[in-house]
């Protein structure tokens, strides 16, 4: 009996419409891409990484909260319906205004009518020596595997040596007092005591010292003083030790050093000092950057140098309509990647462009399984459970994928009432084993 061969999928041509190219599928990418859907235009989305990331669920990730598939997800998958937007897997080294084309690593040349920049930010190191090589960010999933790695070995490694009775002392020490270095460090603090508890370790969790620092004199600094406080009491009470106005100076592969001379031994130094666009896409695009290496944008978010090339998220120095600049965040990312495709269609359709108007919905950060804080725009503050329910439910929203929604939402349900054993697997290969 023969089978007939399955025949491959018929693709509409649409040489003939403007070609926009997206550089990056994070926040940004991913809603501009959205934002010309259905429309007269070729669209191509060009990423190292097939997939799209939830960054803020990667501190979950490394202390084995969620799987890396749980706050991933294919971009092919999420555009698959739509026919005239596309992906290509790879990475762009150059690009060529005069042109109007990008070169890849791989040697491939792509044209474009329209170019937009949302190739992110990377952690920022101020070029402190050592930093870069031996601290662990948290900016992918290879990061938050390769932490993940670490914390576990570094358990397991204390619970032989309690085993053999001999003394037992492990310090992780959290750079930075934002947003990540205030979840990871809760996070680890309940990583260390769930284990203890359901794993059947030896060690005695007051044994792994989790050091919190800070250049500024309080924690969340974007957030009310009373936020600060409350955070601060909040990690105390988890066991957490927080020490503000300390410089670091120095990295190096077990030990970290401060302006004030100290040098302490350390288990692994988790970096969550801030961001910089410097190393991406935006570094080899515009001689003249805004801070932190950021592509200077007019006010409808055009290169200030270009008229077809444009920068969103955090690639973008985004002027707040004072003397100062928009944060790099989700929020931000999301509105500046709407926002793009809409001037870009009123380009091609020979209409005026209009100015980005941000649309401040508030920050939040969570503490622990059961507390968070939050600022709303009109300046209220929700902190505790309610806090914490407010957290879950707008990360859930922006969550990518049904199927990664019903899972995170399973996971959250079930660690509010007990802790599961979890995914604290440790999968060492060439890429996080270091």
């Amino acid at each position: 009996m023969s089978t007939s061969p399955i025949s491959a999928k018929v693709f509409p041509d649409y040489s003939h419409l403007p070609h926009v190219v997206i550089a990056g599928g994070g926040f940004a990418g991913i809603a501009a891409a959205r934002g010309f859907i259905g429309k007269d235009v070729k669209v191509t989305i060009i990423d190292q990484h097939n997939f799209h990331t939830f960054l803020p669920l990667l501190y979950q990730v490394a202390t084995a909260a969620l799987e890396p598939a749980e706050v991933a997800y294919p971009i092919r998958t999420i555009f698959g319906k739509e026919k005239n937007i596309g992906f290509r897997h790879g990475q762009i080294m150059e690009v060529d205004h005069e042109q109007k084309l990008v070169r890849l690593i791989d040697g491939a040349v792509i044209e474009f009518d329209h170019l937009i920049i949302a190739t992110g930010a990377t952690a920022a190191y101020f070029g402190i020596p050592g930093a870069s090589k031996f601290a662990m960010p948290l900016y992918s999933l290879a990061d938050s595997r390769k932490l993940r790695n670490k914390l576990l070995m570094t358990l397991e490694s204390a619970d032989v040596e309690a085993e053999e009775g001999k003394p037992v002392s492990r310090t992780f020490v959290v750079v930075g007092g934002g947003p990540t270095g205030v979840e990871t460090s809760g996070a680890i603090a309940e990583l260390i005591r769930i284990v203890v508890r359901r794993d059947g370790l030896h060690i005695d969790p007051a044994n792994i010292r989790i050091l919190l620092v800070d250049m500024a004199p309080r924690l969340l600094t974007a957030f009310p003083e009373k936020v600060s406080t409350y955070t601060a009491s909040k990690l105390k009470e988890m066991g957490i030790e927080i020490q503000f106005g300390r410089s670091v100076v120095e990295v190096q592969k077990n030990s970290i050093r401060f302006d004030d001379g100290e040098e302490l031994v350390v288990a692994g130094v988790i970096w969550a000092a801030g961001v910089t666009a410097n190393g991406t896409l935006a570094s080899n695009v515009q001689e003249s950057r805004g801070p932190s290496g950021r592509l200077r944008v007019g006010s409808d978010l055009r290169l200030a140098d270009s008229d077809c090339v444009w920068a969103i998220g955090d690639s973008a120095a985004i002027h707040n309509g004072k003397t100062t600049f928009l944060p790099q965040l989700a929020p931000v990312a999301i509105q500046s990647g709407r926002h793009v495709a809409k001037q870009v269609m009123n380009v091609l359709e020979a209409q005026s462009t209009k100015p980005f108007k941000y649309r401040d919905k508030g920050i939040m950060a969570t503490i622990g399984r059961h507390a968070a804080v939050a600022k709303l725009p009109t300046g209220q503050v929700i902190k505790g459970t309610a806090g914490w329910l407010a957290w879950l439910g707008l990360h859930l929203w922006y969550l990518v994928g049904f199927r990664n929604r019903l899972r995170v939402m399973i996971n959250w349900t079930w660690r509010y009432f007990d802790w599961p054993s979890g995914p604290r697997l440790i999968v060492a290969d060439a890429e996080t084993a270091d």
